[in-house]
């Protein structure tokens, strides 16, 4: 398999694919339950819940098969200058091939566009590979959550200023 991907806005018929990964990877690292994204009521409607203002969310397809997906949008009590980098996820066979940078770039692309001065996140300690992803891209750990997401049963969280 080659490095060949695309990435692009979702499309409301990505739905059920997108949904799809994001359950099936949230259930690989055992992120499941109360407190974590995969119980958030936009997982099913993702084109419906990112098609607003200051928020975007991307498909990574490797032909017509959607392989990953992430987004951000403005930070749930947070301030006006702060964005959320939001599930973010890969199928295992799109790990490792770049597109996990090359999404973030867009991402922060967009984030600037928006006039975000400042991405966070939240993840989990044995999401290994993607606390690598972010710190290679310049998130810092932070102490402490930021905003009112909900998902109470992350643990790490990270900004990164734009």
């Amino acid at each position: 398999m080659g490095t060949t991907f695309i990435i692009r806005p979702i499309d409301s018929a990505d739905n059920t694919a997108v949904a799809h990964i994001i359950r099936t990877v949230m259930t690989e690292f055992g992120a499941v339950g109360k407190g974590f994204s995969i119980e958030d009521p936009e997982v099913d409607a993702m084109f419906e819940s990112y098609n607003q203002p200051r928020s975007l969310y991307l498909v990574v397809t490797d032909g017509e098969t959607v392989l990953g997906c992430g987004g951000i949008a403005p930070l749930k009590g947070g301030d006006d200058d702060t964005c959320e980098l939001k599930k973010m996820y890969f199928l295992p066979k799109m790990r490792g091939r770049g597109a996990g940078m090359a999404l973030m770039a867009q991402l922060e692309s967009a984030a600037q566009t928006f006039r975000f001065k400042v991405i966070y996140l939240e993840t989990l300690d044995r999401m290994e590979q993607a606390n690598i992803l972010y710190k290679k891209s310049g998130f810092i750990g932070l102490n402490g959550p930021m905003g009112n997401t909900g998902h109470t049963s992350c643990g790490l969280f990270y900004a990164k200023n734009i």
